[in-house]
């Protein structure tokens, strides 16, 4: 029987649209209780420095209202880590994170990256909190990882994402390499950015994979066709090709 594969939904967009013109509509915090009604696993958002989408009111009533594992995206500086303890979410990732970007554009490098991610990784854990870094998805990047004390992983799918043809399953196959490294440090594999219907089935059907976690295509979604429905159909499409087994084949959904 396949692996149970865990779909996170990030939150992070409704809060966008709600902030776009102010006020408290649309609200993230019903978002994610339909999300989890829905089918979702848990619920991301990522709280970052400038407070564009999340905001520390919104990360208050997540954490005491949605009844599901919460992941906080968050850069590992001495702020965050003081909100991340106060609140004791069920996980942190860890991501890089600049002012000019739009959204997050790549991975932590965890080879040469900030002497300040091997506190963070100990301080987290130490606090009962499960962490993972947001990562490219290469061999080297997971054994740094590792090597850091992270106990999980999140490969950034968004040049897979973002490719086509050769260069999607040169892509999907790094991701692949990248997933059974996972496996065999011993390491929980995710993997998330980018991901829509039409491309996470190979992703979903890497077995070392146990967790996705996917935002701003949901909410785009869902204003088409509802956001429990959007939720609901992407779920279908990753056990689906949970089931089917199909090891990186990019025909499974393109």
């Amino acid at each position: 029987m396949a692996r149970y594969l865990r779909l996170g939904v990030n939150i992070d967009h409704v809060a966008t649209v709600r902030n776009a013109r102010g006020g408290s509509h649309p609200d993230p915090v019903r978002a994610a209780v339909m999300a989890i009604q829905a089918g979702a696993d848990g619920i991301t958002a990522h709280l970052r420095e400038d407070r564009r989408h999340i905001t520390d009111a919104d990360l208050d009533r997540l954490m005491r209202e949605v009844r599901a594992p919460f992941n906080l995206e968050m850069a590992a500086t001495d702020e965050m880590l003081r909100i991340a303890l106060a609140h004791r979410p069920h996980a942190v990732c860890l991501v890089p994170e600049r002012r000019e970007e739009r959204t997050t554009e790549g991975g932590l490098d965890a080879v040469a990256g900030p002497a300040s991610l091997a506190p963070a990784v100990r301080t987290l854990r130490e606090a009962g909190i499960r962490v993972s870094l947001f990562i490219e998805p290469t061999v080297e990047q997971v054994e740094a990882a590792a090597a850091l004390g992270a106990p999980a992983v999140e490969l950034h799918t968004g040049a897979y994402c973002h490719a086509a043809g050769d260069g999607a399953a040169r892509e999907l196959a790094r991701i692949v390499a990248a997933a059974a490294r996972c496996d065999a440090l011993g390491l929980e594999c995710h993997a998330g950015h980018g991901l829509t219907y039409d491309n996470v089935a190979p992703i979903a059907a890497i077995e070392p994979m146990a967790e996705l976690n996917i935002g701003h295509f949901l909410v785009g979604e869902a204003v088409f066709i509802g956001l429990e429905a959007s939720i609901r159909r992407m779920r279908a499409v990753m056990e689906g090709a949970r089931a089917a087994g199909a090891t990186g084949l990019i025909g499974l959904s393109r």
